[in-house]
């Protein structure tokens, strides 16, 4: 099957659009309607339907994604593999959630680059479910998150701890009920959710909601309010004023897990890794 297809499918899933898809792969919109048709003919399915000019993907769209998804994967795994120069001896495949990217892994990486010289990376940020997939399907080798995943498959280690604080911008007050009026409400995992609930009223203004905690930060920093943030984040801005730690809001830990598949080779490479992840 040609790839071109696949990724046009992909790029109108994500878009909902035909012609922003278009636009995006440089190409007509006939072009992106004929390669689709192609691929539904090659297929013998309808991939999408149009309600009132939302495209949305069918029974069956939905069941091709996953392995659309997986099938470019394993082929740019594959172009990447082949590609590795004779100094480098292994290719390990890394992944995490944007948020752990910008709290803590982003950190990290410049130095497990530095301690691993003969590695040759690949760095990706995915939702927890993907990530979970491409270990099982061994599309990954190395996935960072905040929720361990419970499946017998996978080995699962606790690398760090992460000190979430209730911070506030300095023109409010530095109390749990400033945070009614102007809030950013962080995904920061099932476990911060339930010990979060008890935190925020039923008629507390959440103006933004975001699984970034880059995004985040930079709202409070342009148009003020609050939210949970890593310390790690903040400790420059609690410095200078900028921001100040809410006195009645409790401080909130979460724990970074590290996941690989338990028959992964060479699964002492993933624990060293891992290991690096912790000492840092």
């Amino acid at each position: 099957m040609d790839t071109e297809l696949l990724k046009t499918f992909l790029e109108v899933h994500r878009t909902r659009h035909f012609g922003k898809a278009a636009e995006n792969l440089f190409l007509t919109q006939s072009a992106v309607s004929f390669r689709i048709r192609q691929l539904e003919q090659h297929l013998g399915v309808t991939l999408f339907s149009r309600y009132r000019n939302n495209i949305q993907l069918t029974t069956a769209g939905e069941r091709l994604l996953p392995h659309a998804e997986a099938m470019l994967i394993t082929l740019q795994r594959a172009r990447q593999d082949v590609a590795i120069t004779a100094d480098q001896q292994l290719q390990l495949a890394l992944a995490a959630t944007a948020t752990i990217w910008d709290c803590y892994l982003m950190q990290q990486f410049n130095r497990l680059e530095a301690a691993f010289p003969t590695f040759s990376w690949r760095a990706e940020s995915l939702h927890r479910e993907q990530m979970i997939r491409s270990l099982l399907e061994r599309q990954l080798d190395l996935a960072i998150l905040f929720d361990p995943p419970k499946t017998d498959e996978l080995a699962v280690e606790r690398i760090a701890e992460l000190q979430l604080l209730p911070v506030i911008t300095s023109n409010y007050s530095a109390n749990k009920a400033a945070m009614q009026s102007n809030y950013v409400l962080m995904d920061w995992g099932t476990a911060f959710q339930i010990q979060h609930a008890d935190i925020l009223t039923d008629s507390a203004k959440v103006r933004v909601r975001t699984n970034s905690a880059g995004i985040a930060l930079s709202v409070l920093l342009q148009e003020g309010g609050a939210a949970y943030l890593p310390e790690s984040m903040v400790q420059t801005y609690l410095g200078n004023g900028v921001l100040q730690q809410i006195d009645d809001a409790p401080v909130i830990s979460r724990s970074l897990y590290g996941a690989y598949l338990k028959s992964a080779e060479p699964k002492e490479t993933l624990q060293t890794v891992l290991q690096q992840l912790i000492m840092v």
